[in-house]
C-alpha cells in the first residue's frame, strides 16, 4: 500500500514537472540558455538604449521642446466664447462698486422697488482678442523656452556621455578582473605543483618540515587570493549588467582588441565643446533670455478686441413694452475696437525681476567658469594617467619575463639544496604579482584612452580605435 502510494506520488510530481515547464517553457529556456556574448560597442549600445537615467533625461528634453511650441501659441489670436442662462431678481440702483469677483453685476434703470420676484435672464456672446504689438515680450518668452530646450538637450549628451562611458569602464573593470583571476588561478596551480614537490621531499626526510608547512601557507594563502580575485571579479560583472541596463544578466564578454596594446597618439582638445561646458552654457543663455524678457516686460501691449453677444430679460420697465420671457437672448450688440495695457506699477516688480535675474547670470557664469576648469584639469589627467599606464605596459613583459626566470632559477636551486623555501616562495610571489601587472598592464591602458576620450567629450575616437 505506501509503495503504491509511493508510485503515485511520483507521478504526480513528475506530472505538475511537465506542467510547469509546459505553463513557462520561456523560463525554463532562459535557464538553460547560455548567456549571450557582449563586445564593448554592444555594452555602450546597450547602455544608451536601456539605462533609465537615459529615457528619463530624453523625455525631459522632449518636454522641454514643447514648450517652445507653448510659448509660441501666445502669438495666436484668443477667441472666447459664453452661454449663461440664469433666474434672478430686477431690483436696481444707482452707484457705484468697486472691481470685485462677489457681487453679480446688474444692467437696467433704478426701479425703486425691492421685491424678491424673479425673472429668467440669458447672454450668450464670443469675443475675438489678438495682441498685435507687444515690443518684443513674447518673442523673449520663446528665446527663453528655446534656451532651455538647448541646456536640456546639452544635459541629455552629458548623460549619454557618463552612461556610455560608465559602461565602457564597467567592461573593462570586468576584463581586468577576470584577468587577474587568472593570473590568481595560475599562481595557485604552480604553488600546488610545488607544494606537491615539496611534500615528498620531507616525506623521504631530504628536507625538514618546516618546508611543507611554508609551502602549504604560501598555497592556502594563494587559494584565498584566488577567492577574493573571483568575488572581485563577480562583483565587477554585477556593475557591468547594471551600467548596461540589464541587471541580473550574465554575458560572455568578447574582449576583441582590448588584449592588444593600442596606438596612444592624441589630438587637441576644445573643452568647450564637451557637452558639460555646453550644458552650463546653454543655461547662462537661459538666464540671459528672462533678462531680455524683463527688458521687454515694461513696454505697453495693443490688443485688438471684436465681440458678437445677445442678451435676454424678462424683466419689465414701467412705461415700455416687454422684450420676452428672457430664456432666450433675442437682443444683438456688437462691437470692435483696440485695447492699450501698460502695467504701470509693475516697474518695481520688473525692477526687483531683474536684480534676481542678475545674480543668476553672475552664478551661472561662475559655475560655467568652473566647469571649463574642471574639464581642463580632468583632461591633463588623462594625458598623465595615459602616458604613466603606457610605460607600464612596455615594463610589464619584461616585469613578467625576469619574474619567470627568477622562479624557475629559485625552484632549480632549491631542489639541488642551493636555496632555502623562503627563497622560493619569494620568487613564486614575485612571479603571481608580475603576471597580475602583465595582464591588467594593456587594460589600463584603455582605460586610460577611455578617460582622455571622456574628458573630450566625444567617445569616437575611443571607439574607432576598438573596433
Amino acid at each position: 500500500m505506501r509503495q503504491r502510494f509511493a508510485g503515485h506520488l511520483a507521478c504526480w510530481l513528475c506530472g505538475l514537472t511537465v506542467l510547469a515547464c509546459l505553463v513557462n517553457p520561456a523560463r525554463v529556456l532562459a535557464q538553460t540558455a547560455p548567456p549571450e556574448s557582449l563586445a564593448i560597442n554592444d555594452a555602450i549600445q546597450s547602455a544608451l538604449k536601456n539605462y533609465p537615467a537615459i529615457r528619463e533625461r530624453r523625455a525631459r528634453a522632449r518636454a522641454a521642446e514643447e514648450t517652445v511650441g507653448v510659448a509660441r501659441t501666445a502669438y495666436l489670436p484668443r477667441l472666447d466664447m459664453v452661454w449663461q442662462e440664469n433666474r434672478a431678481t430686477t431690483n436696481n440702483v444707482f452707484g457705484s462698486l468697486l472691481p470685485q469677483s462677489i457681487i453679480p453685476p446688474i444692467s437696467g434703470p433704478a426701479l425703486g422697488t425691492k421685491s424678491y420676484d424673479s425673472v429668467w435672464g440669458s447672454a450668450a456672446g464670443v469675443l475675438l482678442s489678438w495682441e498685435a504689438v507687444d515690443f518684443g515680450q513674447r518673442k523673449a518668452s520663446v528665446d527663453a523656452a528655446r534656451a532651455q530646450t538647448s541646456a536640456a538637450k546639452a544635459q541629455t549628451a552629458l548623460t549619454e556621455l557618463d552612461v556610455a562611458s560608465a559602461a565602457a569602464d564597467a567592461f573593462l573593470t570586468v576584463l581586468a578582473a577576470d584577468e587577474a583571476v587568472r593570473a590568481a588561478r595560475a599562481n595557485v596551480d604552480r604553488l600546488q605543483v610545488f607544494a606537491n614537490a615539496v611534500r615528498t621531499l620531507t616525506q623521504n626526510q631530504l628536507r625538514p618540515g618546516a618546508d611543507q608547512s611554508r609551502a602549504e601557507a604560501e598555497l592556502a594563502v594563494a587559494r584565498n587570493q584566488l577567492s577574493q580575485a573571483v568575488q572581485a571579479a563577480d562583483l565587477a560583472r554585477a556593475s557591468l549588467s547594471d551600467a548596461i541596463g540589464a541587471p541580473g544578466s550574465s554575458p560572455q564578454l568578447v574582449a576583441g582588441p582590448l588584449m592588444t596594446l593600442p596606438d596612444v597618439t592624441t589630438g587637441p582638445i576644445d573643452v568647450t565643446l564637451h557637452p558639460a561646458a555646453k550644458a552650463d552654457e546653454a543655461r547662462l543663455e537661459s538666464v540671459r533670455a528672462i533678462e531680455r524678457g524683463l527688458d521687454r516686460a515694461y513696454y505697453p501691449t495693443i490688443a485688438f478686441q471684436s465681440a458678437f453677444f445677445g442678451r435676454g430679460t424678462g424683466a419689465v420697465v414701467p412705461g415700455l413694452p416687454s422684450s420676452g420671457n428672457g430664456v432666450w437672448p433675442n437682443v444683438p450688440n456688437w462691437a470692435i475696437g483696440a485695447q492699450v495695457k501698460f502695467p504701470a506699477f509693475d516697474v518695481f516688480t520688473i525692477n526687483a525681476r531683474k536684480r534676481v535675474e542678475a545674480q543668476n547670470e553672475l552664478a551661472e557664469t561662475a559655475r560655467y567658469e568652473q566647469t571649463i576648469q574642471n574639464l581642463t584639469t580632468q583632461e591633463r589627467k588623462a594625458q598623465a594617467l595615459l602616458k604613466a599606464a603606457t610605460e607600464i605596459a612596455r615594463n610589464t613583459p619584461v616585469e613578467r619575463e625576469a619574474a619567470t626566470a627568477g622562479e624557475s632559477q629559485a625552484r632549480a636551486r632549491y631542489q639541488n639544496g642551493l636555496a632555502n623555501v623562503t627563497e622560493v616562495a619569494e620568487a613564486q610571489r614575485l612571479l603571481a604579482q608580475a603576471e597580475a601587472d602583465d595582464a591588467v598592464a594593456r587594460l589600463g591602458v584603455w582605460r586610460a584612452l577611455l578617460a582622455a576620450a571622456q574628458a573630450r567629450g566625444d567617445l569616437t575616437s575611443f571607439l574607432d580605435k576598438v573596433r
